[in-house]
Parts: structure tokens; sequence; C-alpha cells
């Protein structure tokens, strides 16, 4: 093994210092390709103590200031929904590239509009929906491909975690509910594997007292006739199960969210095969390794993730909105 500092190492700034930073930069600390370089708040003490924890050379305590460091090569944004289009134009027009958590930004124009500003500057900008980079991605395509459990023309997928107290989530400022923090991953489920030649989407919501979707059910159709049973909440725990259903059995994904294992049913609901998933640090790294190698071969995007994908995402997402009246205040949807 190569000491990290005879590596051609990636300096990565973070910006923002919340828990998915920290699992972020946890990750990153057990990788060899990287360098946890700075971290920047608009809290300088937390900023500091995030840097101590972590492990990590700088701290700053605006995100101005880390983007004026020469040495940041890549910016991981870590902020609410809400402040995603703000902070990767920030980060763009600064010469950063730029990954940025999911939501990729709170509307479609929003990152229309940053895709065009990151291709006029020559940068790379790409979505953190980690499950789009997982290994575990191909493992599913595979096993569909080769018809093990035959034809399949329907799947669900579900995710729900008990986040109801939680600001980020329950805060329309803070472009909060369950579609854009948990309901993006069955979406992305359904699309990974299904495609995204959509006919028809039918919905149903339960909106919170703040004004954001509680839990959703959201059941997409197909053009080739295959169709989608989603469900999101913020009230409670789910399995987190991802099934297709077979004309031959069916498989069952455990956790939509960043699977652990799948297991393959026969026509007599007879387990035939359970495989496992390769061993990994937090998820976070196959995202990160391969935005560093689009950067290194001068790529805008990332294969895993084109901005087609995201952009169709974000329609489908407005298109929800749209149709549960779910509109998060003017100041952010017309950034």
């Amino acid at each position: 093994m190569k000491r990290k500092d005879e590596l051609s190492i990636m300096k990565i700034g973070i910006l923002g210092a919340g828990g998915i930073a920290a699992t972020l930069a946890e990750t990153m600390n057990k990788m060899e390709e990287v360098e946890c370089y700075g971290v920047a708040s608009r809290n300088f003490d937390k900023a500091q103590e995030f840097m101590k924890v972590h492990g990590f050379e700088k701290a700053f305590g605006s995100y101005e200031e880390m983007l004026k460091d020469p040495k940041v090569e890549l910016v991981y944004i870590a902020t609410p929904h809400s402040h995603h289009y703000r902070h990767m134009k920030m980060c763009l027009e600064a010469g950063k590239h730029v990954l940025c958590e999911k939501a990729f930004t709170v509307n479609t124009r929003q990152a229309e509009e940053i895709f065009k500003l990151a291709k006029e500057k020559n940068l790379l900008v790409t979505e953190a929906i980690w499950t789009r980079y997982m290994p575990s991605r191909k493992i599913i395509k595979d096993i569909l491909d080769e018809k093990v459990i035959g034809g399949v023309r329907k799947l669900t997928a579900n995710l729900d975690y008990y986040i109801c107290e939680k600001e980020r989530v329950i805060r329309p400022e803070l472009a909060g509910g369950a579609l854009l923090d948990v309901g993006i991953y069955p979406l992305n489920f359904a699309c990974m594997n299904f495609g995204d030649c959509i006919s028809d989407i039918q919905s149903a919501v339960q909106m919170t007292d703040t004004g954001v979707d509680g839990q959703n059910v959201m059941t997409l159709f197909f053009e080739d006739g295959r169709v989608a049973v989603l469900t999101s909440g913020i009230y409670g725990l789910s399995d987190r199960q991802g099934i297709f259903y077979g004309t031959k059995g069916y498989m069952v994904v455990d956790n939509v969210n960043n699977p652990i294992g799948i297991k393959v049913y026969n026509e007599n609901r007879e387990l035939i095969n359970d495989i496992g998933v390769p061993e990994q640090i937090s998820g976070y790294e196959y995202e990160i390794l391969e935005t560093i190698e689009c950067i290194r071969n001068g790529k805008l995007e990332c294969p895993s993730m084109p901005h087609e994908d995201t952009i169709k995402m974000m329609r489908i997402m407005d298109r929800l909105r749209k149709e549960w009246s779910l509109q998060y205040p003017e100041e952010i949807e017309s950034l």
C-alpha cells in the first residue's frame, strides 16, 4: 500500500459542519486518495471543533474564506437543501469543482442554471446521491438482466425515518419535507432500475403543520407497462426495502438508501440466493472516488449521475410538489 503522502491526493473542503459532513470526514480519513483539508461554517468555533475532531488542516469561519484558498480543489456541499443553489454558485464562481448533497437544488430551474454555469467555468459538478455510485447498483442490474426472477413489471420501495423533530426537515424555509430529504431515494431506486420513460405519476400526501410533506405515496407508471409504488415519510421507521416482482420469483433489496444485502426467491417463494455487497467504509467513498477520477480526466460530470439524470429527478419532484401545492418561500424558489 502506498503512503498517503506519496499519492496524487485531492484536497477537499467541506462546506457545512453538520452530521453528514462528519460522516463524510470520517470516510475520507480512511481513504488514500483524498486529504481532509478544510471545513467551513458560519460559526468559527463550530468549524474549529470539527477540524480538531476530524483531523482537518484548516477551519474557516465563512464559506467565502475557504473558497479563496487556492489549495481547495473540490468542495463537498453539506448544507440544507434551501442553500445548495447559492452555495454551488459560490463555489463555481470561485473556480472549485463541486460534489453536492441531495437534493441537488430546490427546483429544476436552479439545477439547469448550475449546470450551465459549471460548463461555462469548465468545472465538474455532480449530485451526491450515493446509491447511484455504489457497486450494489450493478449487482441488482445484473440479476434483473439475467432474468433470474423472470420478467419484472412492478417494484416497490420505501424509506421512512423518525426525523419529524429536525429543523431542516420540517421548516419550509430550509426546503424541508419527506420528498427532498428521503423520498428522493425510492425515486432514484425506481428510475435507476426501470428507466425514466414515465407516462404518468399518481400520488397522495399528508402535510405537516409547518406546510411541508410529512409522508407520501408515489406511483410511477412507465411507458413499457412497468409500475413503481413508492413511499417516504418522517414519522417513524420503515423496513427500507426495495422489492422486484417477477414472473419466476422476486428479489428483495435490504435498504434502498444503502443496500446491505440482496435476497432472491423463486416461484415457490424459496430463497435461492443471498447476495452480500462489497465491504465499504461508509458508502460515501464511491461518489468521492468517481468524482476525483472524472476531475483528473477532465470530465465535467460523473457517468453514475449525469446532469441529465439529476434534471429528470428534479422534474419529477417539481411535478409532485405542484400536485401537493407544496411551495417553498419565494426567496428560496426564485434564487
